[in-house]
């Protein structure tokens, strides 16, 4: 099931561009970054809290939007060391102050070739109530991102 979610991180981390070879080159362009799959499920309503991911001294900061399941991503330098250290997740409800979640993991990341000679490197993550911050991909993660990008391609198959 990890497999299946860091596919999934990258694949939506993808971006098209063109190798720097002359010849042609199938590859597709990759970014390194940290992506977290954020299941909020056992919270009460987080819809407009704050999260704040940060790693390597680098942070995003943004507000969840109401849904079960949540990706978030950290883009990160290209020359990013692959022994990132400690990858930090912090939510705070709408109106408060303080964290209702601060969660840290200490990772290290993982190389993916371009197909063309270069590449990134990059780490999926995953946030439950039940396990914290984990490079093990829960299958509660699992089926829960499998089930958002099917609403997204039949949205009405899923009422």
């Amino acid at each position: 099931m990890r497999c299946t979610v860091l596919a999934a991180v990258s694949v939506v981390a993808m971006t098209a561009s063109a190798c720097s070879s002359s010849k042609p080159c199938a590859g597709v362009g990759v970014t390194s970054q940290v992506g977290v799959m954020f299941l909020q499920r056992g919270y009460t309503d987080l819809a407009g809290a704050a999260y704040e991911l940060c790693a390597g001294g680098k942070c995003v900061k943004d507000h969840l939007e109401r849904g079960d399941i949540t990706r978030i991503s950290l883009p990160l330098p290209d020359d990013v060391d692959p022994n990132l250290g400690t990858v930090r997740l912090r939510v705070t409800p709408k109106g408060s102050t303080h964290p209702e979640i601060d969660a840290s993991s200490d990772v290290k990341l993982t190389r993916q070739s371009d197909g063309c000679g270069g590449g990134a490197y990059s780490e999926g993550l995953a946030f439950t109530k039940e396990d914290g911050l984990t490079t093990k991909i829960p299958p509660s993660v699992s089926a829960a991102w499998h089930k958002h990008l099917k609403s997204l391609a039949s949205p009405s198959e899923s009422s």
